[in-house]
């Protein structure tokens, strides 16, 4: 936003907050979007032509705007006509450019080469529809394809649609040692996408997936399957809470994510059970180049017995530098945070570093919550990181992060992927 600009949107909201609503808008109007479609960012912008001049709707507008993948910045000008009290309202927007590849490079279970690829489209038809697929080579091949659309049917109504057939080298933590199993988890899933409001949205839906272990080498238990074949639904809500407020890179506010899934099965040796997780995400910006980001995930499960639990200990999902799955448990409590200060800023180009701290531990399958306490299933990793990031590319930001643990049998190592970590 130049200067000029900026200076009028402050006094124009000054403006408002000192006479309140007079004034009527006589017309909308939008500029600087060629590849969205005009009558898309109509549909979900609140100010209309007739309705009086509202500050607070059009900076709900402004907020609402900049949050669409398809847009890197948003602003507004109002002009007054020659008749006292009409407005013309122009939303002025910088688009980003939305067919973004993307690639994640990490070391697979047997210490061998592991990535995923593949293509996304944010902004589909000029719609704000999300397209994508990837294909992963962990060891064994998988893909996925999914489509997401947000405002299909309506304001405030869409779906989303994903297909996933994953293969990995897992490994099951029994008390005898460690065996590893090939794990396929083949599924479809369709959601549905409500938004309540600007900030609140929900999504609920069905999956349906299938599971396949194999064994391959390893201890075994004769309490444990060597191959387990089994179809499964699952039912999910997710309710996102997101009073974030974004400018290019840095990002300030507060976000809250709850997701919740109950999963039975067609099997009726196997046990149903739930699983939830809360992701609460805080932001300050720090002076004009900094950025301060935390994550708190608290999650909980049916605390069963299995060395199949669900929440894992990963590198590439919650504690950089850790490894990858080295341990399981049925509740977790994760802390991620991490000062990002800008280096370099160009017209197109950031250069981001970032210093971060990384900790969690986790109750055993099977155990109670004095788990969180002891010592071996605490981690804590300090580490610190760079980002590469182009302001005009959505979610183009390249990160590596190197973590070095400080708890009991640490590790140390080296994280690649695309996007903030979180």
């Amino acid at each position: 936003m130049t200067l000029k600009k900026l200076s009028f949107y402050f006094l124009f909201l000054v403006g408002m907050i000192a006479f309140g609503q007079h004034g009527t808008v006589t017309s909308v109007s939008i500029q600087g979007n060629e590849r969205t479609k005009t009558s898309f960012l109509e549909k979900i912008i609140g100010l209309k032509s007739g309705m009086p001049l509202d500050s607070a709707v059009i900076d709900q507008d402004i907020y609402k705007l900049k949050r669409l993948p398809s847009i890197s910045h948003a602003y507004v000008q109002v002009q007054e006509r020659d008749l006292e009290g009409e407005y013309d309202v122009v939303y002025g927007i910088e688009e980003n450019f939305t067919l973004i590849p993307f690639a994640s490079v990490y070391t697979s279970n047997d210490d061998e080469f592991a990535f995923r690829i593949g293509l996304q489209e944010f902004n589909a038809f000029g719609q704000n529809i999300t397209l994508g697929g990837f294909y992963q080579r962990d060891i064994f091949d998988s893909f996925g394809a999914h489509i997401r659309a947000p405002y299909l049917l309506g304001k405030k109504w869409g779906l989303s649609f994903s297909y996933q057939d994953l293969t990995t080298q897992e490994p099951v933590f029994l008390e005898e040692g460690t065996a590893d199993y090939r794990y396929n988890n083949e599924s479809v899933e369709l959601l549905a996408l409500y938004q309540l409001n600007f900030k609140n949205r929900l999504e609920f839906g069905l999956n349906l997936f299938t599971e396949d272990y194999q064994y391959l080498f390893g201890v075994t238990s004769p309490e444990v399957p060597q191959n387990l074949r089994v179809n499964k639904h699952l039912l999910k809500l997710i309710y996102d809470y997101d009073g974030l407020r974004y400018y290019y890179q840095y990002l300030e506010g507060f976000r809250s994510t709850l997701n919740l899934q109950y999963v039975n099965s067609s099997d009726m040796r196997l046990p149903e059970f739930w699983i939830g997780f809360n992701d609460f995400s805080y932001f300050h910006r720090v002076g004009s180049k900094g950025n301060w980001a935390s994550r708190l995930r608290l999650g909980l499960s049916s605390n069963l017995d299995t060395p199949f639990a669900p929440f894992a200990v990963d590198n590439n999902l919650n504690i950089r530098g850790v490894g990858n799955t080295i341990d399981r448990g049925t509740a977790a409590i994760v802390l991620n945070t991490e000062y990002r200060h800008t280096l370099i800023e160009k017209n197109w180009f950031v250069l981001q570093s970032n210093v971060f701290i990384d900790g969690g531990t986790w109750r055993n399958p099977g155990g109670d919550f004095g788990d969180f306490g002891d010592s071996q299933n605490l981690r804590v990793y300090p580490g610190v990181g760079v980002r590469f990031i182009h302001k005009r590319i959505f979610n183009a930001i390249f990160r590596i992060d190197y973590g070095h643990g400080i708890t009991q049998e640490a590790s140390r190592g080296i994280v690649f992927g695309i996007g903030q970590y979180f």
